[in-house]
Formats: C-alpha cells, sequence, structure tokens
C-alpha cells in the first residue's frame, strides 16, 4: 500500500514534534485519529517508525531512512502546491505577448505598465514580430497572445475582435487639405500620397478605397514601414493613409489627422491564442488589461467587452 499524503503529513509532524499531542494541535486534528493514521502508515509499511515512551516519541532505524527520503519528496510536493496557487492568484506567472511592431510601440507599453502596477509578480515579455511569425508563435506555444489583424479562419487559433479600427489620412498642419475635419476618398485625387508595399494588409485597403472613389492608384512613393510614411509626409508635404492608431507613432511631429469616408473603411484588431490550449488564469488577466488599455487608446471605437467566453 503506497502511504497517503494525509499519512506523510501526520509522520512529519511527529517527527518534528517528538509528541503526539502537539502534532495534532498542529495539524488541527485530534490526537486518536493522528494516532491512526500513522499506524496505518506502518502497517503499510510493515514495520514500526516510532518507539513510543511515556515522556518522548523517537524514530526507529526504520523510521529514519523513511524521514530522510519521504520527508523530502513531501516537502517538494508541498512547494509544488504553493508553485500552482502563486499561478492560480496571478503571484508568479509568465505571459508572452505578440504584436506587429506599431501596435507594440503605440497601445502597448501603457498595458504592460498597467499589468506591472496590478500584478507585479507576472513576468512580461513583449516581441514585435510581422503577422505571419506572430501566427507561427503562437502555434507553436511561443506565445501566449498575439494581438493584430487576422482573418478569422486562420488555421489553429481563436480569434476575438477587440475593436475596429479605421483608414485616416495623415498630413502636415501646412497642407491644403489639413483643416479639414474628415475627407472623401475621391479627394485624395491628384494627391501626392506615401503608400505601404504591396507586402501590408493596408495596402490592400487603401486601393479598396480609391477603387471605390473610381480613381486610379499611383502612390508617389512605396514603403515598409508607417514610420518611414509618416516621416515622408513630414519632410516632403505628401498625405499617407494610414490607421488612426498610427497617431501613436508622431513622437513629437505635428500632423493632422483627417478620417477618411464615402466609404469608411477599416480592419479589426483582434487578440489570438492557441485554439487547442486553455487560457491561463494570468493570460486571461493580462488579455482583460489589454482590452481596457488599448480601448483608453482609442475611445471613441468600438468594444468587445468579453474575452476568451
Amino acid at each position: 500500500m503506497k502511504p497517503t499524503l494525509r499519512q506523510l503529513e501526520c509522520f512529519r509532524a511527529v517527527t518534528e514534534m517528538g509528541n503526539f499531542s502537539r502534532a495534532a494541535a498542529q495539524l488541527g486534528m485530534s490526537q486518536p485519529a493522528l494516532s491512526q493514521a500513522v499506524r496505518d502508515l506502518e502497517e503499510g509499511l510493515g514495520t514500526r517508525l516510532f518507539d513510543r515512551t511515556t515522556r518522548r516519541v523517537e524514530l526507529t532505524e526504520a523510521g529514519r531512512v523513511f524521514r530522510a527520503t519521504a520527508l523530502t519528496g513531501l516537502s517538494e510536493i508541498g512547494r509544488a502546491v504553493a508553485l500552482v496557487q502563486d499561478l492560480a492568484s496571478l503571484r508568479r506567472g509568465l505571459v508572452r505577448i505578440v504584436a506587429p511592431p506599431l501596435l507594440a510601440a503605440t497601445m502597448l507599453p501603457r498595458a504592460v505598465r498597467a499589468i506591472a502596477v496590478q500584478h507585479p509578480g507576472l513576468e512580461i515579455r513583449l516581441e514585435d514580430l510581422g503577422t505571419d511569425m506572430i501566427v507561427e508563435q503562437l502555434r507553436s506555444g511561443r506565445a501566449e497572445i498575439g494581438i493584430g489583424t487576422f482573418p478569422p479562419d486562420t488555421e489553429g487559433l481563436a480569434i476575438s475582435p477587440m475593436l475596429r479600427d479605421r483608414l485616416a489620412v495623415f498630413a502636415r498642419p501646412d497642407h491644403p487639405l489639413a483643416g479639414r475635419a474628415a475627407l472623401r476618398w475621391v479627394e485624395l485625387a491628384d494627391q501626392k500620397v506615401v503608400a505601404l508595399t504591396r507586402e501590408s494588409g493596408l495596402r490592400l485597403l487603401t486601393e479598396m478605397g480609391f477603387e471605390a472613389a473610381r480613381l486610379g492608384f499611383r502612390p508617389a512613393h512605396e514603403v515598409h514601414q508607417i514610420y518611414t510614411a509618416l516621416a515622408l509626409v513630414d519632410e516632403l508635404g505628401a498625405l499617407a493613409v494610414l490607421p488612426l492608431y498610427a497617431a501613436g507613432a508622431f513622437h513629437g511631429r505635428d500632423f493632422r489627422v483627417l478620417p477618411l469616408q464615402e466609404p469608411v473603411i477599416g480592419r479589426e484588431i483582434s487578440l489570438a491564442w492557441r485554439r487547442d490550449m486553455a487560457p491561463s488564469p494570468a493570460t486571461q488577466a493580462v488579455s482583460q488589461i489589454l482590452l481596457r488599455s488599448i480601448r483608453r487608446f482609442l475611445p471613441d471605437l468600438p468594444e468587445i467587452e468579453s474575452l476568451f467566453s
């Protein structure tokens, strides 16, 4: 018969206290119940573990051998239980977040700071990657949370939309169109536009807007990064069609942001995780903080309240 965890706890208490009464008090149980647990343990092992005298309880040779090994294992179990309880109560844990560079630079630093304040025991690792790499990190289990724009049928991932961004024109304050509250796509005719390359999903959305307005699209410059597009707007006085959240990348530059309409074109910013892995308590807590933080970053955009539901 294998010893039970309770029998081992009783054995340890008696060895530490040297007395059944004090051991029972330490464990919060009656002395007869503790004595019975020790007898059951001895019967299961087929030998006495204690020599009982009127004044003291002492370990037998078998008891000393058993203590040297069994209590080490019991301590390891105790540490394992404490670690799991810490994870459940968010006193410790690791959450790895992957997001595109612009999202990581604009929306997420505030969220990471909020996580550190609310759950100082959690370790957060943030990595900025392209969408394909984000999907791969999630599928392989090297990240718990991905943020970005994902097709809803992305294989192996569960996708939960957080909010819907929209496209806008970014212009210098001295541009002739900068004083407008919003722009229609047709008003971009004959304007110098900086565009992202066709590797970016934003390029397709931009082309859709020009097509809807029945305009030809011949960008003045094509770049890979939104930061480069904004730098060209600043230096050349051109226009750039970018998502609203790119406003967080100004870094001291002065731009005007003019939402585009007729039609309004946007895309969903979503949270993603591996479909076949249940999120840990830490992952769930972090996801909620991310949602609230991004909501404050873009307060005029709609919100989906619950994640992992």
